[in-house]
């Protein structure tokens, strides 16, 4: 496979394909418990990704799990099936992502996730100092638009300095389509989902990423950034980063693959 393409379009080829590509080692877990998905990445030494996988899982709310067999059982299942794909044993340690700001406490029913599914917490990584590490930003912004909130955080010299988190998210998106249409919530989350319903479902979402991108703005008054990133498989709306630009004004950047910069930047090391 060639080596040209973006770690992050590499990922999501091999999450989305099931396909493993060779790697030197030694080989790194990093685990994604997301509000609702379960993704885990495999990187080699050189920061390479190697494969992925992906469940959706609500078993995180506002940054707490709150379902803990669903999590140790659906984690399992990932770490088996891309064992499987390997044809080999896989690391025994791994990186978590955590949502930042939480306390002690919270952090160690994540790691203790990891250690009920059989593996050794090797690291703690906040999600936006992972996602960073992925886009390779030392210093800026990462919005995180996750399923119930809106996470703004500003990175300097590759550390977390600042951080907010506000309950607006792709949630609260679909109630909104839910509404609107007069459908259930389910279906209206089927519909948000749908790359085919995006342009029906559009209008109707605009007025909620305005909200975030308020949030946004406000998370960021004070600090002076260059670059600000998008993230989060809520942010996939083609207009969304537009919208961000418009309030916050000032250019946005976001991956192709807003999803998954988190769940790779944690396997990845922070330094090389």
């Amino acid at each position: 496979m060639s080596t040209t393409r973006p770690p992050i379009d590499r990922f999501a080829r091999l999450v989305r394909t099931g396909q493993v590509d060779a790697g030197k080692p030694p080989l790194r877990l990093g685990v994604d418990l997301g509000t609702a998905n379960i993704v885990l990445a495999l990187v080699d030494g050189g920061n390479r990704p190697v494969a992925g996988a992906w469940r959706q899982a609500g078993v995180v709310r506002d940054g707490v799990i709150v379902d803990w067999h669903g999590a140790v059982t659906c984690l399992k299942e990932i770490v088996d099936e891309i064992r499987a794909r390997l044809g080999t044993d896989l690391p025994r340690s791994a990186a978590v992502a955590i949502p930042p700001g939480i306390d002690a406490g919270t952090t160690k029913v994540f790691t203790n996730v990891l250690e009920a599914a059989g593996l050794t917490p090797e690291e703690v990584v906040d999600e936006p100092v992972a996602a960073a590490t992925a886009l390779g930003v030392t210093d800026g912004a990462v919005i995180d638009i996750g399923h119930g909130t809106t996470g703004v955080s500003v990175i300097r010299d590759s550390q977390l300095v600042h951080s907010i988190d506000e309950a607006t998210g792709g949630h609260h998106m679909t109630l909104v389509i839910s509404g609107a249409l007069g459908v259930p919530y389910e279906r209206a989350e089927r519909l948000k989902r749908s790359p085919g319903q995006r342009d029906t479902v559009a209008g109707l979402i605009r007025p909620t990423l305005e909200k975030m991108a308020t949030i946004a703005a406000e998370g960021l008054r004070g600090h002076q950034v260059e670059q600000i990133h998008l993230v989060g498989g809520s942010s996939s709306f083609p207009i969304a980063p537009a919208v961000f630009s418009d309030v916050l004004g000032q250019p946005v950047h976001r991956p192709t693959h807003p999803l998954f910069p988190t769940p790779l930047g944690v396997a990845m090391r922070r330094t090389t």
